[in-house]
């Protein structure tokens, strides 16, 4: 990831405000801070898990020169809307992959996915959206937030299907970075997300197997309101 090298080229001294997304890895939070910038948090969107540009807006002051957006899980960021609020505030944007990025295999992954969104029913799926190449298969699970998620994620190893948490924090709460700031949308997203395996060399068998252990799991789990 270029973050440091491209804003000191574009002139972003210590002691500028940069903001970046307040979910996902802190490698950019960091590369901000190495520049001795200030990163300033702005929540995402609840659907991409990308920097939301009305986030965006709404934490921009005289001191903001840039703005890092990250496509997360495969899903692109709105690069469009968050550069008119770049050009809107005169800031430099930068759009960037997601550290790990992974072309090999969309395909596949796209056709294990578009698989299951159409069977799994015990969790929400993923919003499709064009060019999603799903480095990750990102669901919901409903019910009362981390309680039900880390449960449900407990008993999905117990069959076999190795999930994940993709998230464990707001970058925000995370050492070296932490700021006194409650971000709903990211907050939400941390506490109920789980990744679910969706790698090139997965056979349809292990997939049924998934759909089986997630649905009869996910009937248990009611929304919150």
């Amino acid at each position: 990831m270029a973050t440091v090298g491209t804003l000191k080229s574009a002139g972003v001294r210590a002691g500028d405000e940069v903001v970046v997304p307040a979910y996902g890895s802190a490698e950019v939070a960091r590369a901000v801070v190495e520049l001795g910038a200030v990163p300033v948090f702005a929540d995402v969107e609840g659907d991409s898990y990308c920097l939301d540009p009305a986030a965006v807006s709404d934490v921009v002051t005289s001191q903001t020169a840039a703005v890092v957006a990250v496509h997360r899980f495969g899903r692109r960021a709105d690069a469009g809307w968050i550069r008119d609020v770049g050009q809107r505030h005169g800031l430099l944007v930068l759009v960037e992959d997601e550290p790990g990025a992974d072309l090999v295999g969309a395909e596949l992954r796209r056709a294990h996915a578009a698989y299951l969104d159409g069977r799994l029913t015990g969790v929400w799926t993923p919003q499709p959206a064009a060019g999603h190449t799903y480095e990750q298969y990102v669901v919901r699970v409903p019910g009362n937030g981390r309680p039900d998620r880390d449960a449900f994620a407990r008993a999905l190893r117990a069959k076999g299907v190795a999930c994940k948490v993709p998230v464990l924090a707001p970058t925000y709460r995370m050492p070296g970075l932490r700021r006194d700031v409650f971000l709903p949308e990211t907050e939400r997203a941390v506490d109920e997300t789980l990744a679910l395996p969706v790698h090139a060399g997965m056979s349809r068998r292990e997939l049924q197997k998934m759909v089986s252990a997630c649905n009869a799991l996910g009937g248990l789990l009611q929304p919150a309101f």
